[in-house]
């Protein structure tokens, strides 16, 4: 009897060893309250689905999403959140960061921490130097910036330009990337208008009249999305800057999918330059676009930051299965440099040297169909840009 009690305990304790080993505590780090609680649901919902979508891929083990609240773009708050992520929690892998100010500050508790942090959105360049334990599944901001500085003027034949940006990390990259490209391809820069921060959406109007008096080809515009978006578009409208023959330009995030049918008329003809929109025709992404309306509801859809979360669960599976469930952060990063997938933007890798994402950029025209509805249409493909900031060997990248 003895024996056969014994036998049981061991094959118990085997059991829950085995169950341990079997599941992956990821760490995630979003602002799920203030400003930024939308683009938090946008990035988990990306993540949600692809363990839906992909569960033989992930078997025999099992993801559990811890998660924590990092509040607003301060920086504190999420450093804070990572560090309970770590000691609290006991993650295995830590993903997330919508705002840059936010993976900044905690680069020094992830890079303590020695554990696999998974970008899936923050787009200033230099944040994957910042820590040897970060990569990048979502973009830098220059990979939209420079080639759009490029096909302003090779493209669209600008020969001026004013930048308007919110006045936080990303802003001043894309400033930097837009500039260095257009110049550098024959343009001018004629004016550079900081526009608040992005804890709130300002009153655009004071920037863009000065925009507009400075008469340029092409207004470059770079905002943190949501809500400032909308607020752009309806503001280069009302003060009909297309009509004065001034064209409204930037990266994605000023026609971002979640708003782009609410915008109206003022955003067609908008050109923009970006890694993903809901639009882009491939088999993978109408699969994606298919499955996030059989999910969430025939009126959503997915963006670019469900994108993020979307490929981030993608290489954290790879990282998991190349590892079989046992998360060391230095492995894990050997790992992830391996990683190379077909995914609803299209082809994409991590770069082994700066552990950054290797894309198509896609410029892109909003168009209205007859049924009223807007869409983005693809005029042209950069492919597999790197990150043109490390390319380059810009400061602080290179």
């Amino acid at each position: 009897m003895m024996k056969r009690i014994l036998a049981a305990t061991a094959a118990l304790a085997i059991s829950a060893s085995l169950a341990s080993a079997q599941e992956v505590k990821v760490g995630v780090n979003l602002p799920y309250t203030g400003i930024g609680a939308e683009f938090a649901q946008l990035i988990d919902r990306g993540m949600e689905l692809y363990l839906k979508l992909n569960a033989d891929k992930v078997k025999p083990y099992s993801i559990k999403l811890i998660k924590r609240d990092a509040k607003n773009p301060a920086g504190n708050d999420s450093r804070v959140a990572t560090q309970e992520l770590l000691t609290q929690d006991n993650v295995d892998i830590l993903a997330g960061w919508v705002y840059s100010p936010n993976a900044i500050a905690s680069a020094p508790v992830v890079t303590a921490g020695k554990k696999l942090a998974v970008i899936m959105n923050a787009g200033t360049a230099h944040i994957t130097n910042m820590s040897p334990y970060y990569v990048r599944t979502s973009f830098s901001m220059w990979h939209s910036g420079y080639p759009m500085g490029e096909a302003a003027a090779k493209q669209l034949g600008a020969k001026t330009a004013v930048v308007g940006y919110t006045d936080f990390p990303p802003g001043k990259d894309e400033l930097a990337a837009f500039k260095r490209a257009f110049e550098g391809s024959g343009g001018k820069v004629i004016d550079e208008i900081p526009m608040g921060g992005a804890g709130a959406v300002p009153d655009f109007t004071p920037f863009f009249q000065r925009a507009k008096d400075k008469k340029p080809d092409v207004f470059f515009v770079f905002i943190p999305a949501g809500d400032h978006a909308a607020a752009v578009v309806k503001t280069y409208g009302a003060l009909g800057m297309r009509e004065a023959g001034i064209k409204l330009i930037g990266p994605g995030d000023i026609t971002q999918d979640t708003k782009l049918q609410a915008m109206g008329d003022a955003a067609v003809g908008l050109i923009t330059m970006h890694h993903y929109h809901a639009d882009l025709d491939n088999a993978e992404n109408k699969r994606f676009v298919a499955a996030w309306k059989k999910e969430y509801g025939a009126n959503t859809t997915p963006d670019f930051m469900a994108i993020g979360g979307y490929d981030g669960m993608a290489l954290i599976v790879h990282i998991v299965q190349q590892l079989k469930g046992k998360i060391d952060g230095d492995k894990a990063i050997a790992a992830a440099k391996t990683f190379k997938s077909n995914s609803p933007r299209g082809p994409f890798s991590i770069d082994p040297e700066t552990r950054d994402i290797v894309m198509n950029a896609y410029l892109s025209e909003v168009v209205k169909g007859k049924d009223g509805k807007l869409s983005q249409k693809v005029l042209s493909t950069t492919p597999n840009v790197k990150d043109p900031c490390k390319a380059l060997k810009v400061p602080p990248c290179g």
